[in-house]
């Protein structure tokens, strides 16, 4: 039997977003000038992941609702998109006891840890649709760890809050996440249905 592709459905309009907070704002500068750079994937990610070790090591305080669990499900809240939906910086907070389907971004990604523990688990990013997805691995990430968690190449994993208290992370991608038609897949038969993760209000 032939495996159907499920075709991703259309991206939603960006909004572009600005923070307030000094520090993200210097971070998304920094990050569109890295951009600007037409740097490859290794290259950007890691300069990407360079700045951002140093804007979580030099300290600077979210406002109260940028992260604030959901008690329902995660949530992703913006700090900045970019007008022309080339990037974006998010607060993304699991609540104790949350986590994600295992999931794909489609863009690169960089992860940084805000406050709490967060568990992610590795898959390798299957070559077509239908195939149980390999393990690779599982990682704890705390406050003021950074980590490269996605590029075209490996891009598939699943995140849970991993502590007694809820996990906030910053991350930053190479697209509005908010509006990007995603791919989530069942492990188990290598199934694919597509989403969108939309930003928290």
């Amino acid at each position: 039997m032939t495996q159907q592709i499920q075709q991703p459905p259309a991206q939603e309009p960006v909004v572009p977003v600005t923070s307030d907070v000094p520090a993200v704002a210097a971070l998304a500068r920094a990050v569109e000038e890295l951009i600007a750079q037409g740097l490859d994937e290794q290259a950007l990610t890691a300069a990407v992941r360079a700045e951002l070790e140093a804007a979580l090591a030099a300290g600077f305080e979210l406002p109260a609702e940028q992260v604030r669990p959901d008690p329902e499900r995660y949530v992703m809240y913006p700090l900045h998109v970019a007008a022309d939906g080339g990037f974006s910086i998010a607060s993304a907070v699991w609540d104790v006891g949350q986590g994600t389907p295992v999931h794909g971004h489609e863009t690169w990604g960089v992860v940084g840890i805000y406050s709490g523990v967060e568990v992610e688990t590795r898959f390798e990013k299957p070559a077509r649709p239908g195939v149980p997805l390999v393990l690779e691995g599982t990682d704890e990430w705390g406050a003021g760890q950074v980590t490269v968690c996605c590029t075209t190449d490996d891009d598939v994993h699943q995140v849970r809050c991993g502590g007694d208290q809820p996990v906030v992370g910053i991350h930053v991608y190479g697209a509005d996440i908010g509006t990007l038609p995603r791919r989530s897949y069942d492990p188990a038969t290598g199934g694919v249905h597509w989403f969108t993760s939309r930003w928290a209000g």
